[in-house]
């Protein structure tokens, strides 16, 4: 909307705004201050506007008797606050993105398709008082069309590189650094440096969607190609689905998930910011990829809504996001992943998420293979540690102290490699 206004009064009165407001940097920040201050002031109407509707949490003590017991007292505490995030995170969209980038259509239809899916889910449990929600292969098939429509399209998209002006949803220009050539005059003088040049590489759309980069390691460490590349394909739906579940299955404890993602937002847009300068980027090894400070704004907008949010959801919590804000925020996560092409780095980063998704599957191949025996006292693994006594708070502060040394590991990767 921003981009609109400026050009209509620019045009049609002659008004020129501040150009420091088309500054990617500057927008990042807007987008965090308005989905923070959205979400931190609509908070108390959003919660009491749950109470009334009597949208509250359902204790179910038939599978774990003992978290029923442990987890009591949060019975009937509103849920759903999903909403309220995704709300924040679209307005800080409509106001400070570029409406005419790939990588906003495909974020917003990104949160739009699985908070609906949530909201689905959640709405289900609470309407009736003994009911799952959708079933899991409901849930997978919505996430599998989403994160698949997704892939093939960055596969599809013809090889056009320049953006006009006018043109919309236009793949973004991708360059890769090739390795610098050095040359030396032999007329310098021996202390002087020698004369290094850059040469960069345009990328196809496919050939940036085909390539997977592992942490550490400044070349591509497998890149898909022809026939090949459905196996790229299959990748990217398993990133972004399993991110989705992922996050879903951590949101057990209060905090617990909102602390994490805003750990993980901060990572991966401090790289979607770096990867949009071009000369930042070719210093670093990684691609440079134009209109990735599209993400760098939403996940900015992201990190501000989960911290306004955190302000309710905090120990004790006075609001759960639920199915509708798990569901969205870790597809987004993992969509931003696959656009910058860090998918490794997402399970590195987001090392918490991966942990609990995989003290799930490995309990319940255990109990189907074992003859029941269990692995974990009770998965998600924080309810593990909840069985071994811990506090909660302690449980959460533990998780995101985890979750920040990740973080920094992943930052750090960009540097050492």
């Amino acid at each position: 909307m921003l981009f609109f206004l400026m050009e209509y009064f620019r045009s049609s009165a002659g008004i020129k705004f501040p150009s420091v407001f088309g500054y990617t940097s500057t927008r990042m920040i807007l987008a965090a201050l308005t989905s923070l201050a959205l979400s931190i002031f609509l908070g108390p109407w959003f919660i009491r506007k749950l109470n009334a509707l009597k949208i509250g949490q359902h204790v179910r003590q038939e599978e774990c008797p003992e978290l029923g017991k442990l987890h009591k007292q949060k019975a009937d505490t509103p849920t759903m606050g999903g909403i309220l995030i995704l709300f924040s995170i679209v307005i800080s969209l409509i106001l400070w993105m570029d409406p005419r980038h790939i990588f906003t259509l495909i974020l917003l239809v990104t949160t739009v398709v699985l908070g609906a899916l949530g909201a689905r889910d959640d709405y289900l449990k609470l309407r009736y008082k003994n009911s799952k929600g959708l079933s899991a292969k409901k849930k997978l098939f919505v996430q599998l069309l989403l994160s698949g429509g997704i892939a093939l399209y960055l596969f599809s998209t013809p090889v056009q590189f320049a953006l006009e002006v006018g043109d919309w949803f236009q793949p973004p220009v991708v360059k890769e650094r090739i390795s610098p050539k050095v040359s030396w005059d032999p007329f310098l003088k021996e202390d002087l440096e020698p004369v290094q040049s850059t040469i960069s590489m345009s990328l196809s759309t496919k050939d940036y969607a085909g390539r997977v980069y592992f942490p550490f390691v400044k070349d591509p460490i497998i890149v898909f190609s022809g026939i090949f590349s459905i196996f790229a394909v299959f990748f990217m739906m398993c990133v972004i689905t399993g991110a989705s579940n992922a996050v879903n299955l951590t949101d057990g404890l209060d905090g617990l998930a909102s602390g994490c993602l805003i750990m993980v937002a901060i990572c991966l847009l401090l790289i979607a910011f770096l990867s949009n300068n071009i000369d930042i980027a070719g210093y670093l090894n990684i691609l440079y990829i134009e209109g990735s400070g599209e993400i760098a704004v939403y996940l900015s907008a992201l990190a501000g809504a989960c911290l306004g949010f955190l302000w309710y959801n905090s120990y004790p919590a006075q609001v759960f996001m639920g199915d509708t804000g798990s569901l969205a925020l870790g597809g987004v996560i993992g969509v931003s992943a696959v656009l910058l092409k860090k998918e490794f780095l997402l399970a590195i980063v987001g090392g918490i998420f991966v942990a609990e998704a995989l003290s799930v599957i490995i309990q319940v191949a255990s109990f189907r293979y074992r003859h029941k025996k269990r692995v974990f006292l009770c998965t998600p693994l924080h309810h593990h540690f909840e069985y071994l006594g811990w506090p909660e708070s302690k449980i959460v502060v533990r998780f995101w102290i985890v979750g920040l040394l990740l973080a920094l590991l992943g930052i750090a990767s960009l540097k050492f490699q």
